[in-house]
This record gives C-alpha cells, structure tokens and sequence, in this order.
C-alpha cells in the first residue's frame, strides 16, 4: 500500500516574500563584478588601466580630466562659511556693497575736486556705509550759528546728486565741540545744524525726504579727544551718512573686506 506524502499548507491569509532573492542576487553580482576588477589590476597594463578607469568614469557619470584644477578665487574665512553656502554669498554682498560706497566716494571727491572743495570733506567707509563728514565750522557755519556758509552751499551742490541717486536711507548727524555757546546746550546747536543740512538735500538737492533724518549728538561723540583749536575744529561737523542696505549679518564682513583690500593694494 503506498504511502501519500503530505503536504503543508500556508496558513490562511501567509504570504511568502522572495523578493529577498533580488537583493541577494545584486549583492552576488556586485562582489562578482569587484572580483573581475580585482583579477584586471593583478598585472598593471598602462593601457588596460587607462580603459578601465575611463570606462568606471563614464559609468559612474564623471568626466576624466588629466589636469589639475589651479583654478583661483575668493577664499571664504570658517567663520563666513556655512553648509548652505550663505557665507560665500554674504561675502560676495559685503565686497560688492564696499565697491558700491567707493564708487560714490569717488565721484563725489571728482566733482568737489572740480570745484577745489575737496579738502573740506572726508569719506570714511565702515559697516554702516559711507560717512561723508563735513570737517570744521568755520567752513560750513558761522560761530554758534546753524545757519550754512555759502562755500557749505557750494559743497553741498556737489555732494546731494551722488547721493539723492542711491535710492539709500540717509542719516545726517551733528556733533559739536564740548564748548559753551550761545544755544542753550551742544545738543541744540548740533541737532539744528543737522537739521539745516537734511533740509537742503531735500528742499535743494533732490534727495526725498522719507529716505533722510536728521540727529544731534552734542559733544557725545568726538572726532578728536584733545582741546586744541585743531581738535574743536574737527568736533564741529555734520556726517552724512550713507546707509547700507544689507543685513546685519552682511554688514558685519565689511571692516574684513576693507582690510583685504588694502593689504593688496
């Protein structure tokens, strides 16, 4: 009498999965295909080696360069530098925001120049912007007065146009010596003259007013901390001052960019 062999049945609702047996066959492939490479290398042929890595190049989507890259550029310091490579773009903004205010500092010294005025300004640029400073109250206001010289006028002429072309927010500021005068304080007399400037950029010069306000610091902060006539001289001025437009983060690279700079040069 024969015998039946029994067979087992799934239980209701299994299913055996073999799709392990693919990954297992890629994997035997794989170590089969290192193996060939393994044996092509064993006796080193210049040429075959040439065909081989040229051939793993195409098949790995890279191009074979028998060059070296020397190529040069701009070197992002670690502290500007970031995954997402925001740094390299902060620099870029930073070196092209101090190129920007030496362009404006250059035509305005070009056309004070044309008018032999040159020596009444200075440019100063720092990560605000551009502080065009007006040096010396003998040159834009008569003493203890706020009311503008007529070389102040001319200066001013020269100036306004550059900047009312920026499309930049603008902040006029006013110092003046520690010195008694006749305003009731350093701060009164500074803040009017700011004031007097701010005005005539924007009633004469052509600057609009929403882009430019006008501050007083008083004696707060001098340009010189001694107390000769020289040091006064220089305590009395009105900054201009070009703002820049960028984001703090931005900003704070300029002081860097300017020393490259001038160690290049």
């Amino acid at each position: 009498m024969s015998r039946r062999r029994r067979t087992r049945k799934a239980p209701e609702g299994f299913h055996v999965d073999e799709r392990w047996a693919v990954s297992y066959m890629d994997m035997i492939t794989v170590l089969f295909c290192l193996f060939v490479v393994l044996y092509a290398m064993s006796t080193v042929d210049k040429n075959r080696f040439e065909k081989l890595r040229n051939s793993l190049a195409t098949g790995f989507g890279t191009t074979v360069s028998a060059k070296i890259d020397t190529a040069t550029g701009t070197i992002v310091p670690p502290s500007a530098a970031s995954k997402d490579k925001e740094g390299f773009g902060d620099l870029a903004m930073a070196t092209k925001d101090v190129k920007k205010f030496s362009g404006l500092a250059e035509k305005m010294g070009k056309r004070l120049a044309a008018e032999g005025l040159q020596k009444d300004v200075q440019f100063h640029i720092d990560q605000r912007g551009l502080t065009v400073r007006l040096v010396g109250s003998q040159t834009f206001f008569s003493p203890d007065s706020v009311t503008l010289t007529a070389r102040a006028y001319k200066i001013m002429r020269a100036i306004t146009p550059v900047i009312a072309g920026t499309e930049l927010q603008v902040s006029v500021e006013g110092h003046a010596a520690n010195l008694i005068t006749a305003f009731p304080s350093v701060w009164e007399l500074s803040a009017e003259r700011a004031t007097k400037v701010a005005r005539f950029m924007v009633e004469q010069g052509g600057l609009p007013g929403a882009r430019v306000g006008a501050t007083g610091y008083g004696s707060s902060r001098p340009a010189r901390k001694g107390t000769s006539a020289a040091d006064y001289r220089q305590n009395r001025r009105v900054d201009i001052v070009v703002l820049s437009n960028q984001s703090e983060r931005v900003r704070a690279l300029i002081p860097g960019v300017l020393k490259a700079q001038a160690r290049s040069s």
